[in-house]
């Protein structure tokens, strides 16, 4: 195979791969929903795209220096398991919770203002479902990325300096509770069936691991709609103009309504992490933030030095990155 026909092949390869994993999972999802056991069924499914894109990372890396072990794997899938599974055994399940909260909650749950539209066709209401679900995971990201106290959490997330497959739901609890809170809690008031909160959970749970995967995949216009690896690497940049960008988790849309989308006609940051310091082991980095000393070392400070009386939400921007 000569050159340049190895050249056409990579870039074909290159613009198919994101669509196909994405499609593929939830084509998979489709058929786990229609099983006796959809959650199990779906974290099967779940799974075997987490290896998919394990294995292509390695054929087909954005960075490759990113492929190096930083001995984060084991915090990255406990916090997976914690902050999105609770007592589920896997990383995947971990992903599946808002799915098992939807299921146990749909049983005795009467919204208060029942104003969904059920007669619409279930993709539509999945639509509806995820522009709505994303303002409040929109508003919730930019908050911990502009106020001091909902960073200290947040800023575990930042705080590797590789992206790969595995560290996507390396969330604090707490931060992942305020996603989770500002996201759902609306879906619940107005009356969302249990299928379009299966749907919109499928639907995060793929894109959050295609956002953070270390794949060199061109997305071209689907930077205008969905939140994209080249986007999402821009929002990890340690250049504040940079990270304090593209919000969106799944979908762009308010990013591009309300002036914080990001995408330059270049490659996207490899210089990724934070100014501070995160602890190395997985309970430490859990309790830091709880502590004065531990918010110093996440902010960047003198762990010893007295804390200011105020600060102003905005002074994070000039500690973060």
């Amino acid at each position: 195979m000569t050159a340049g026909l190895r050249a056409i092949l990579y870039a074909t390869i290159s613009c198919l791969l994101w669509p196909a994993f994405f499609v593929g999972g939830l084509v998979g999802a489709y058929f786990a929903f229609r099983s006796p056991a959809p959650l199990l069924w779906f974290n099967v499914v779940y799974l075997t795209i987490v290896a998919l894109i394990g294995l292509a990372e390695r054929l087909m890396p954005y960075e490759k220096s990113w492929l190096s072990a930083d001995g984060e794997t084991f915090n990255d899938i406990a916090h997976t398991l914690l902050s999105k599974g609770g007592v589920q055994v896997a990383a995947a399940i971990g992903a599946t919770a808002p799915m098992g909260v939807a299921t146990l909650a749909g049983s005795f749950w009467i919204a208060p203002f029942p104003l969904w539209p059920h007669d619409w066709p279930l993709f539509l209401q999945v639509m509806l479902a995820l522009v709505i679900a994303e303002l409040g995971l929109y508003a919730a990201h930019r908050v911990a990325h502009e106020n001091l106290f909902v960073w200290r959490f947040h800023a575990l997330h930042h705080s590797v300096g590789r992206l790969w497959v595995v560290n996507t739901g390396r969330f604090h609890i707490v931060d992942s509770i305020f996603k989770i809170a500002l996201s759902q809690a609306p879906l619940y008031l107005i009356g969302a069936p249990l299928a379009v909160f299966l749907w919109v959970g499928a639907v995060t749970a793929f894109i959050g691991l295609l956002t953070h995967c270390n794949l060199d995949v061109r997305t071209g216009v689907l930077d205008y709609v969905f939140s994209t690896p080249r986007l999402h690497r821009w929002h990890h940049s340690r250049v504040l103009a940079e990270g304090n960008t593209n919000y969106g988790e799944n979908l762009v849309l308010w990013d591009l309504l309300l002036g914080t989308y990001f995408n330059p006609p270049r490659p996207s940051s490899t210089d990724i992490g934070i100014s501070g310091r995160v602890s190395n082991g997985f309970l430490a980095q859990l309790s830091q933030p709880f502590s004065a000393r531990g918010a110093r070392q996440i902010l960047g400070r003198n762990p010893n030095a007295a804390p200011a009386v105020a600060e102003a939400p905005q002074a994070r921007k000039a500690v973060n990155s």
